[in-house]
């Protein structure tokens, strides 16, 4: 979720090496545990991340997780009670790095809070595009797929929540740009359910311009909520 998306950054994070934990694909020590409990649990996570991302939830084995992960099932099983137990894991993942990943590139962009938000919908516009609008957000796609489980729903609420405050957080800074009487907490909140419902006709129609048009509302929405300008 963000100005490349949570999955997409993540990649780059496992291809990169960046944290501790994460290795280039078919570098990673062939002593599952030899790098200690920590980075073990951290690829098994890393590795569900992936697969749930690419694959989706249901299609994807506790096998095909601990091969990508080079992790031996007594080691998940060690961290991790079953695949929603995983799952948990996964979408904690997505709530502790959601600032780094997704908006503080957006704030790298512009100094703008309006623009910012719009930096964070060109980051999944270009998820879309980079996978030919066959993946969307990652959390959006665990909200359809594991509805089923309470822990899981709140989990998946609690990164919806995440993402709403931050947007808030930016809408904020735009101070008095905006009417008096915007309600930018239920703003935020129209910001996802516009960037959600984009992402999921543009899988739909296997086309960006579904989600153009989506964001484009959104812009046209928000310039209607801002102060006239004096000139």
């Amino acid at each position: 979720m963000g100005a490349s998306g949570v999955a997409e950054n993540r990649d780059k994070r496992r291809t990169s090496g960046s944290q501790a934990g994460d290795r280039r694909p078919g570098s990673r020590s062939t002593s599952n545990e030899s790098d200690g409990g920590n980075t073990t649990r951290q690829r098994i996570v890393d590795s569900a991340m992936k697969l749930f991302y690419e694959q989706g939830y249901h299609a994807t084995g506790l096998a095909e997780i601990l091969r990508d992960a080079n992790a031996r099932s007594g080691s998940l099983y060690h961290f991790f009670a079953s695949k929603e137990d995983l799952l948990l894991a996964v979408l904690d993942g997505y709530a502790e790095h959601m600032h780094a990943e997704v908006f503080e590139p957006a704030r790298a962009m512009t100094r703008d809070p309006i623009e910012q938000v719009f930096a964070v919908m060109g980051g999944y516009r270009r998820l879309l595009e980079s996978t030919d609008c066959t993946r969307g957000c990652p959390i959006g796609n665990l909200a359809l797929e594991a509805d089923d489980v309470p822990a899981v729903r709140e989990k998946v609420a609690m990164n919806f929540d995440n993402w709403c405050a931050a947007v808030e957080e930016i809408l904020r800074a735009a101070g008095g740009r905006f009417r008096r009487g915007t309600d930018v907490k239920a703003l935020s909140r129209f910001v996802l359910t516009t960037m959600e419902g984009g992402i999921m006709q543009a899988r739909a129609y296997r086309s960006l311009s579904p989600f153009d048009a989506c964001i484009e509302q959104l812009r046209q929405h928000m310039n209607q909520l801002m102060k006239v300008r004096e000139t």
